[in-house]
Order: C-alpha cells, then sequence, then structure tokens
C-alpha cells in the first residue's frame, strides 16, 4: 500500500529513504499495528522521539516527517569572505599543494580558522585536487613495526631536484626509524657517497648514539654486489667495514617493497620539503642543511608514532671508538724496505726513531678523510710521515755535437691538418683584396 493517502496524493513531496522509512512506522502506529516502543527499537530512536514525530504526522500527514532544513544553506557553511581569502592565497602561495599541507600553511602562517576538509572541498572546486580513488589493497605483507626505538634505522639516499631548479639537482640522505617513523637524520650532498654517508651517520650518533642495525638497499656503499670481488678481502665495503667497527648490523632488502617505510617518507619528503624550500627561497646546499633540523622536529611531531616498548635500544660511543679513524677510507698496505708505502700515487716515507730494520715489511693503515688528509697506523696508533717528491731533472751538459740531437722540434701539422686547409677556399682574387693595401 502506498504511503501516501487521501489529500496527499495530489501533491508530491521529495523525501529521504530515512523519511520514508519513518511514514511507514507512523501510518503503522496509527492502525495499532506497531508500538511506539517497537517503532523506537526499529528506527533506532527514543521513545519520546517517535511521540514528537507522531504528533507532527498526525498534524501535517507525510509533510510533517520532512525535514525543515531541506533546500535551505546550511548553518555551517563557510562565510563566502573566507571562502574568497582562501582560494586568493591558495592561487598565490600553494596552487600546487595538496589540501593537507595546504591546511597547515593557512592555519599557521595565515591564521585561517578552517578545516582541513573544507581546504580539500575548496581546492576540488578550483580544480587544484584530483581526488584520489580508495587504494586498492597492497599485494606485499605489511611488516610489522619494530617495538624499540633504535632497534632498526632504514637508510637510503634520494636523488631530486630538491631546489627545483634554483640550484644544483643533490642527494637527500635519510635515516629514518622503524619502529616511530621518526626521521633521525636528514643530511643533503651532491651525491651518495661513502663519506656523504660518513658525514650523516657521524651527526646522527653524536644525536642518539648506536643503532641496533641500519636497514638499506643493494647499493654498492653498503654490499660488495660482485661476487668475484669477494674472496679477494674482507668481503665488505668501506661503509660496512666501519659499521663493523661500531657494532652496527647492516641488513640489505631483496626488493624496494620491503623497505617501503623510507620509499613511502622519500615521497613524502619530495612534496613538502620541496615546497618548504621554495617558500624560503633556499637554493643551495648549505643553506637547506641548516634547516633540516627545524623541519626534521616539525616533521617528527606531525607524523611520529609512539613504540610499543619504551626501551631505547641505542647504544653510546665507546671512548675507544674514534669516529675520525673509523669513518674513513682505509686500506692495507706493507712499508718496503726503505720504510715507504703508496697510496693514491703519491708515497710516504715513514719517520721514525725505531731501527729501520723493526718496520720493514710491516702491516699498516691507510687511512683517508674526506678532506684528503691522511693518516697511517700501525698496530692502532698513527706513524709520523713525509711525503717522498721525486726529484726534478737537472740540466744535462752536452756538446756542440749531440745539441741538435737533444732538441726536440714539434712535429709538423699532418697534411689534413686544419692549419693546411685554410684560405684554400679563397681564390686567387679574395686572397688578393685580403692582403693589406693589395699588397703580393
Amino acid at each position: 500500500m502506498s504511503p501516501l493517502k487521501g489529500h496527499e496524493m495530489d501533491k508530491l513531496l521529495a523525501m529521504s529513504n530515512r523519511e520514508i522509512t519513518r511514514l511507514e512506522a507512523m501510518q503503522r502506529i496509527k492502525d495499532k499495528r506497531l508500538t511506539q516502543k517497537e517503532a523506537a527499537r526499529i528506527l533506532n530512536l527514543s521513545v519520546r522521539q517517535i511521540k514528537r514525530l507522531y504528533r507532527a504526522y498526525k498534524a501535517q500527514g507525510a509533510r510533517g516527517l520532512v525535514s525543515r532544513r531541506r533546500g535551505k544553506p546550511s548553518n555551517n557553511q563557510l562565510d563566502a569572505e573566507i571562502v574568497q581569502e582562501v582560494t586568493d592565497l591558495i592561487y598565490k602561495h600553494y596552487c600546487d599543494f595538496g589540501p593537507t599541507l595546504a591546511h597547515e600553511k593557512l592555519t599557521e602562517k595565515h591564521a585561517l580558522q578552517i578545516s582541513r576538509e573544507s581546504v580539500r572541498r575548496i581546492m576540488i572546486a578550483e580544480g587544484l585536487w584530483k581526488p584520489k580513488h580508495a587504494k586498492r589493497p597492497s599485494p606485499h605483507q605489511m611488516r610489522e613495526r619494530r617495538a624499540c626505538f633504535g632497534e632498526l634505522v632504514q637508510i637510503d639516499g634520494s636523488e631530486h631536484d630538491w631546489f627545483e631548479g634554483r640550484g644544483p639537482k643533490c642527494t637527500l640522505l635519510v635515516y629514518i626509524d622503524d619502529a616511530t617513523g621518526q626521521l633521525l637524520e636528514l643530511w643533503f650532498v651532491p651525491q651518495e657517497t661513502f663519506f656523504g654517508y660518513c658525514a650523516a651517520s657521524r651527526r646522527y650518533f653524536e644525536r642518539y648514539g648506536k643503532p641496533v642495525a641500519f636497514y638499506s638497499d643493494k647499493h654498492s656503499i653498503f654490499r660488495v654486489n660482485q661476487e668475484q670481488t669477494i674472496g679477494l678481502g674482507s668481503g665488505l665495503t668501506q661503509f660496512g667495514r666501519a659499521m663493523q667497527e661500531l657494532d652496527i648490523q647492516i641488513i640489505c632488502a631483496n626488493t624496494p617493497q620491503a623497505k617501503g617505510r623510507i620509499e613511502r617518507a622519500n615521497q613524502t619528503l619530495q612534496d613538502r620539503l620541496v615546497k618548504e624550500l621554495r617558500l624560503l627561497g633556499i637554493s643551495d646546499i648549505d643553506s637547506a642543511n641548516a634547516f633540516l633540523p627545524e623541519f626534521r622536529l616539525d616533521f617528527n611531531r606531525r607524523f611520529a608514532v609512539a613504540p610499543r616498548s619504551s626501551h631505547d635500544a641505542h647504544r653510546p660511543l665507546l671512548k675507544t671508538e674514534n669516529l675520525d679513524i673509523i669513518l674513513t677510507r682505509q686500506k692495507t698496505a706493507v712499508l718496503s724496505k726503505n720504510l715507504t708505502v703508496q697510496a693514491n700515487k703519491i708515497i710516504y716515507q715513514i719517520q721514525s726513531h725505531r731501527p729501520d730494520y723493526a718496520l720493514r715489511k710491516a702491516q699498516v693503515t691507510v687511512c683517508e678523510n674526506a678532506k684528503g688528509e691522511v693518516t697511517i697506523l700501525y698496530k692502532n696508533k698513527p706513524l709520523a710521515y713525509t711525503i717522498y717528491h721525486k726529484s726534478t731533472r737537472q740540466a744535462e751538459v752536452v756538446d756542440s755535437k749531440t745539441l741538435d740531437s737533444q732538441i726536440k722540434l714539434p712535429k709538423s701539422p699532418a697534411p689534413n691538418h686544419p692549419w693546411r686547409q685554410y684560405g684554400r677556399h679563397l681564390d686567387g682574387k679574395a686572397i688578393q683584396e685580403a692582403l693589406p693595401n693589395g699588397s703580393d
């Protein structure tokens, strides 16, 4: 039976599904086929609310159940002036920002009291943001976070145009804690190199201490990827050797998805950090590195989570762990009979008060830091040295008979040398005109 009867049949009402359900309940109450208590249970309303609806139904019929706010503007809608101000600021400063980041800047820098969802609706209406569909379930099984802060730290280098053409492209070294999602270190370097990671790691160690393990990709900085070279030495890279001396384990992920936490962090940084650098007008590595501690603290305040355990797994640096020596590029060498050792095409002469035979054929470690400064260690103690320079060639004394053989004349140009081709494309008349005063 239709819910509209008698005088209501000649009028059409716009009703929602919920209002139609309430109308049917009121008709059943009127026909005494349903009690008000049962109707309250079915409609998930209080008995008092059912009585109010039934009074409206008896007085106005189905129209009494229709919301009086339908077709009228919401009481919570934004003022047109605020919407216009927000729109102007977005177009002026935050045109390519996401709704979340744009909302943060509007509330923090411009003191606008507006919700994030309102900013999102405004950007969608202006065509500045495209709504995203729900993500499909990931085919990769999610790995649970580690329990303790400092138990596992993911590290990676993100090469990107961080200054958007205002400066050279560079790489951001990222250290993120697996348990909390905190950014433990950020450091801009020209390229992803061993010494770049040494500089970033040193800052991290001095701030927090030593983590239990680093989780990285298979970059050659962390892992020897050529099997034929593993048997030729220790099987460790320079960074691996340094971390082994500090008792820090290095774990290499088999796929990028396995270290998805830092991959997602890199995507967030390539969005947020790039825009922060643009707003501040930063366009060089030194200025960017000076700003990174402030950015890192703000990022952690917004996105870090509490670990399952309150235990801090970081360990302090020992007094015997000299980072100035450990974080260097090292190689072993053997001293010659003359107490010399060669590295990087430079011969170093050892200076010692011991007898020469005491250090002959001794095995030493040549350590080179990022500045090119060299330290030579013997039994973990530095040796004094001087750089051996070859003597310059002295002037030779020759007689007049051998003088010509000692002088090396420059070789004449080849027949097809461009020098021999000069002027061939000019005819005789052109050459005469080219000569001054028409001389021959």
